[in-house]
């Protein structure tokens, strides 16, 4: 595989730097960002819920929140797993 050549270092930081900024805008539309052959990642959002705590028994409320999960690519699970 060829890889781009660029004149200068610093174009290839702004080209790197853009292709992470639109990843991180998508994901913070909640969009699912697929690297086909890499990688998927998104964002899972659960709704608050009344909780306890395991030490005083009492009860507690846990705020919503958003996790994020990376889901690795198939083809890229299988180069790692070949080289084991």
């Amino acid at each position: 595989m060829r890889l781009p050549r660029f004149r200068s270092q610093s174009k290839a930081t702004q080209v790197v730097a853009l292709f992470f900024d639109k990843i991180t805008a998508a994901l913070a539309r909640n969009d699912r960002v697929e690297i086909r052959g890499f990688c998927s990642i998104f964002i899972k959002a659960y709704q608050g819920y009344t909780g306890r705590n395991p030490k005083t028994r009492e009860a507690v409320q846990v705020a919503p929140k958003k996790l994020r999960f990376f889901k690795c690519g198939k083809e890229l699970r299988e180069r790692v797993d070949h080289h084991k």
